[in-house]
């Protein structure tokens, strides 16, 4: 419990969008916006974009579409990142061992819940804080 006051008493989660749909960019920023706690600093639509935002950006959780523009994209994107956790999102829930395979932290179907997302979202956070070693 002591944990979770202390995510909620820190500075807004900074979240990267990466979807190639920007409907879907829209409706997860709306989503997102409306959570105090959760900040969206950026968006992408290619894999190119996404690593230049995720470099310039320095985002602690990057929200992916796996199939940005294909699977193998996707996938690879999730292995080239390094830092801050994926929340693989995907409407082919069959790629969801390999979305772990490749480093995702979570994997959410689109077509989830709010709150399904929101939970997966914040939970990938909590992990990532509790495995960073001491400063």
């Amino acid at each position: 419990m002591t944990e979770m006051r202390a995510l909620d008493k820190a500075a807004p989660l900074r979240v990267l969008i990466a979807d190639n749909d920007g409907r879907v960019r829209r409706a997860l920023r709306a989503l997102l916006a409306a959570e105090p706690d959760i900040r969206v600093v950026g968006e992408a639509a290619t894999v190119a974009e996404a690593l230049a935002q995720n470099n310039a950006l320095h985002p602690a959780l990057i929200l992916l579409d796996l199939l940005l523009p294909t699977a193998d994209d996707g996938l690879q994107l999730v292995r080239m990142l390094a830092g801050p956790p994926v929340v693989a999102l995907s409407v082919r829930g069959g790629l969801h061992g390999a979305a772990f395979q490749a480093g995702a932290a979570a994997f959410v179907e689109k077509g989830s819940s709010a709150e399904t997302l929101l939970a997966a979202i914040r939970a990938a956070a909590r992990t990532a804080v509790r495995n960073q070693p001491d400063l």
